[in-house]
C-alpha cells in the first residue's frame, strides 16, 4: 500500500491494523512486536474472521510457508497416498507463499529420520498421512517445538501436534446398502488392509449397509496386513470370488481389486466392486458401482490458511482434531468424481425395491442411497449408520436403541457387527 495516497492518520491507523494483522499472519515464524494500542483488532479464531479483517486493506502480504508431507506408500499407488498427494499439489498451486516438500514409501521405522530432515531444509509445518507415523511425529514434536506437525488418522495431540482425518464410514455404509441389493449368493467379499479401528468400523459400516437391504447377507474380510499391496490383494480377491463371493469392496493402495472384477466380467462372471479413495471407474467400467472418494484438500487448504494467519500455533494444537465428513465436502461418494453411481447400474439399482426402515416407505434401493446421502450431508445429520440396536459377532448389544455411537467410540473400535465373518487378528484394533 502506498501511504502517500493517505493522510497521516490514516497512515497511522492503518499501520496499527497492519502490525495486528501481520502479527497474527507471521504467528510462530517470528515474535511478533508488542501491540499496546485498544483499537487494535483481535487475532482472528477462524478464517472467515480473518478473511473480514485482512480484506478491507486490500492486503496479499503472506508469509513464505515451507511444508512437507510424509507419505506411507508410493504416490503413484492411486490409493491412499496418491490421493494426498492430489491434495498437496492443490495448495502447492493455490498459495505462491507456499513451497511444498514430500517423501513417498515411508515407513513407521524411518518417518521420525525424515521429519528431520524436512525440519533441516527449513519446513516449519509437517503432515504425517499414516497411523504408522504417529508415534514418531509425537516424538518429534516433542523435540521441535517450535515446529507444527499435523498427524492424519491418529489420536496423539499436543500444543505443536493436531490430528486430522476425512472420514468415510457414512460412505461405506451407503456402498453397502447397493452391495447388499446386487448379491445373487447372499456372500460379498471385502479385502482388507490392516486390523486398525479405522479399517475395522469402515468394514462394519459397510456391513450395516448391507443388512439394512438384506439381512440375510454376511460380509466376509480377509486380512491383507499391507497398505499397498497388488499382489496380496490380487489373491485375497480371487480367493473370495472363488467361496462363492460376487460383489467386493475393498482397503488397498491400488486398483486391483477393481481389475480383478472387471476381468471377471470379461470371463462371463461378473462380479460387482466399490472403488476405494480415487476414481476408479476406468478400472471396472462395467462392474464398479461406487466406491469412496476423499477431498483432501478441502482439509489442507484450511489447515495451511490457519496456519499463515496465527489462527493455529506452536502452543494451542491439543484439540485440534479435524473429524470432516460429507457435510464438509471431505469426502464424496462414487466411482469417479461428480459420478456418484455408475450410470450403467443406476438402472439395476431404481428395480431393486426395499422398505425404508425409519418409514417403512417403499422405495428404490437407488433412492434410498440418494436419501441417506442427503440426510448425512446436512449440517446436523439426521441419520448415522451407527444408531443402535447393533449386536456384535457374539450376540451382544454394543450400541442400544436410539444411541448414536460418537467419535471416541468409532476411533477405538475393535469389535465386529453381527453379519461380519471373520476375526481381529490379536492386537487388532489397537
Amino acid at each position: 500500500m502506498d501511504s502517500r495516497a493517505v493522510g497521516t492518520t490514516g497512515v497511522l491507523v492503518i499501520a496499527i491494523i497492519v502490525v495486528a494483522i501481520v502479527a497474527g499472519v507471521v504467528g510462530y515464524f517470528a515474535a511478533p512486536p508488542k501491540i499496546v494500542e485498544k483499537e487494535v483488532p483481535a487475532t482472528p479464531k477462524t478464517v472467515e474472521e480473518a478473511k473480514q479483517i485482512v480484506a478491507p486493506l486490500g492486503l496479499t502480504v503472506m508469509p513464505k510457508l515451507k511444508a512437507a508431507w510424509i507419505y506411507v506408500g508410493p504416490i503413484g499407488d492411486y490409493g491412499w497416498s496418491h490421493a494426498h498427494n492430489m491434495g498437496r499439489l492443490y495448495v502447492d498451486k493455490k498459495f505462491d507463499w507456499l513451497d511444498t516438500m514430500y517423501a513417498e514409501s515411508v515407513s513407521k521405522a524411518n518417518c521420525k529420520q525424515y521429519i528431520e530432515n524436512f525440519i533441516q531444509q527449513g519446513c516449519k509445518l509437517i503432515f504425517t498421512t499414516s497411523f504408522d507415523h504417529m508415534y514418531p511425529t509425537a516424538e518429534a514434536a516433542d523435540e521441535h517445538p517450535d515446529v507444527i506437525f499435523f498427524h492424519c488418522s491418529g489420536y496423539i495431540r499436543k500444543p505443536n501436534m493436531g490430528t486430522y482425518f476425512a472420514e468415510f464410514y457414512q460412505l461405506y455404509y451407503l456402498n453397502g446398502l447397493m452391495a447388499g441389493a446386487l448379491t445373487k449368493t447372499g456372500k460379498i467379499g471385502y479385502v482388507a488392509a490392516q486390523p486398525i479401528p479405522e479399517v475395522i468400523r469402515h468394514i462394519n459400516a459397510f456391513a450395516l449397509g448391507v443388512k439394512e437391504v438384506n439381512p440375510n447377507a454376511t460380509v466376509h474380510v480377509r486380512w491383507l496386513f499391507a497398505w499397498y499391496d497388488p499382489t496380496k490383494a490380487r489373491e485375497a480377491a480371487e480367493a473370495l470370488i472363488n467361496e462363492g463371493c460376487d460383489v467386493l469392496a475393498f482397503t488397498e493402495d491400488t486398483p486391483t481389486v477393481v481389475s480383478v472384477c472387471q476381468e471377471k466380467y470379461e470371463e462371463g462372471k461378473p462380479v460387482y466392486v466399490f472403488a476405494h479413495y480415487s476414481p476408479m471407474l476406468k478400472y471396472g467400467p462395467d462392474v464398479c458401482v461406487s466406491g469412496q472418494l476423499v477431498h483432501w484438500e478441502k482439509i489442507y487448504e484450511d489447515i495451511i490458511i490457519k496456519v499463515a494467519l496465527g489462527v493455529y500455533n506452536t502452543t494451542n494444537l491439543e484439540n485440534v482434531d479435524y473429524w470432516w465428513m460429507l457435510k464438509e465436502g471431505a469426502v464424496e461418494l462414487g466411482c469417479d468424481y461428480g459420478v456418484p453411481i455408475n450410470p450403467k447400474l443406476v438402472p439395476v439399482l431404481q428395480q431393486i425395491k426395499v422398505k425404508d426402515k425409519l418409514t417403512g416407505q417403499e422405495m428404490s434401493v437407488y433412492d434410498l442411497v440418494m436419501l441417506r446421502l442427503k440426510q448425512m450431508s446436512e449440517e446436523a445429520p439426521t441419520f448415522d449408520p451407527f444408531t443402535g440396536p447393533i449386536y456384535d459377532q457374539d450376540g451382544n448389544l454394543r450400541v442400544h436403541p436410539g444411541e448414536r455411537l460418537g467419535h471416541d467410540a468409532l476411533w477405538t473400535m475393535n469389535w465386529f457387527v453381527d453379519n461380519v465373518v471373520g476375526t481381529i487378528p490379536a492386537g487388532g484394533g489397537e
